[in-house]
């Protein structure tokens, strides 16, 4: 068993399990999750950056879930009504080109424009709303997932947990602590000490 930390992105996992394959959507997480995994399974994933989706399967829909989609044969899978062959290591790269290409992934400009910040031409109620169906999460989620795992890496690093609350914004520990035990599924001790023993 591992925890998955919270993320903001959307994610497609192949697994290979008692010699049968399975293609797997994961939304964005907003809370760690606890994964089992067999001793005997593989694992393929593909993360996209923050903005990326795919139209047909609503973001919002799958926050905190997945889906897995159906199999066709042996080595296929259905998508968007379509066989497509289970991507491996050698082939990653070209299937998610085919995607972009055949329209299943596209990219929401104006995510990359609210989280650097930058002021957009558009109203703020359209903003939001395709932020949201862009992300399936809010600028603030965003932020605070991107806040704790900036804080995992510092306490990774050997920053101090008192330097790292200064250095990611937390306004004291136990802010810091609850955040990282919500979002990451470990307290600051936890992540030193995890680090240490490595």
């Amino acid at each position: 068993m591992f925890h998955s930390i919270a993320s903001n992105y959307l994610m497609m996992v192949v697994t290979l399990r008692d010699g049968k394959s399975t293609f797997t959507v994961r939304g964005p997480e907003t809370k760690a999750t606890p994964l089992f995994c067999d001793a005997d399974g593989e694992w393929m994933g593909i993360n996209f950056r923050v903005g990326a989706f795919m139209p047909h399967l609503p973001v919002r829909a799958l926050v905190d879930r997945d889906l897995t989609l159906p199999g066709v044969g042996e080595r296929s899978f259905c998508l968007d009504g379509t066989a497509w062959q289970f991507p491996n290591y050698e082939n990653a790269d070209t299937f998610v080109d085919r995607l972009v290409r055949e329209g299943l992934l596209v990219r929401e400009p104006v995510v990359d424009v609210v989280l650097q910040g930058q002021l957009s031409d558009v109203s703020t109620r359209s903003v939001q709303r395709r932020f949201v169906r862009a992300t399936g999460l809010t600028r603030k989620a965003i932020q605070q997932i991107e806040r704790a795992r900036t804080a995992m890496t510092l306490l990774q690093r050997g920053v101090s947990i008192l330097d790292t609350v200064h250095e990611a914004g937390y306004c004291d520990q136990p802010h810091l602590t609850r955040s990282l035990k919500r979002l990451l599924g470990q307290t600051p001790a936890e992540i030193v000490g995890s680090t240490t023993l490595e």
